[in-house]
């Protein structure tokens, strides 16, 4: 199974992909793991990737431009497109019966949410499945 991971930062991943079982896993080739940094798909000179809600509203938001881009490009390497999957607090909880659906696929594109959250385009442009791990 392929993971492929975009997050803002990556740096925090590989203590905990070098641990325990997973480590086992990948080194054993059952598990394949790839970060994917989506600052490096800002339009913006500093790398930026939040704005504020369109509309208003508290806080700021992912930029859509950056993580369409970014899971675009990440879906041509690889032999399957993916299962894009968004890690957001509005989404079904992550429960046994969801982890054995995920279970069957071949690989699964991991966006991880920061800020406010994610701009709705993202949503409606992706139709990424909205998973809770909290």
């Amino acid at each position: 199974m392929r993971f492929d991971v975009l997050t803002l930062f990556p740096g925090m991943f590989p203590g905990y992909l070098g641990q325990s079982l997973l480590d086992k896993a990948i080194h054993r080739g059952l598990v394949e793991v790839h970060l994917h940094d989506i600052r490096q798909w800002s339009r913006d000179k500093h790398h930026k990737v939040d704005d504020r809600p369109f509309g208003g509203g508290p806080g700021m938001v992912m930029q859509v431009e950056p993580i369409v881009e970014c899971v675009e490009a990440v879906q041509r390497h690889g032999a399957a497109a993916g299962r894009v999957i968004l890690l957001t607090p509005q989404g079904r909880r992550l429960a046994q019966p969801v982890v054995e659906e995920l279970a069957a696929e071949e690989r699964l594109i991991l966006i991880c949410g920061r800020y406010e959250g994610c701009d709705q385009r993202v949503i409606d442009i992706l139709r990424p499945d909205e998973i809770s791990i909290g």
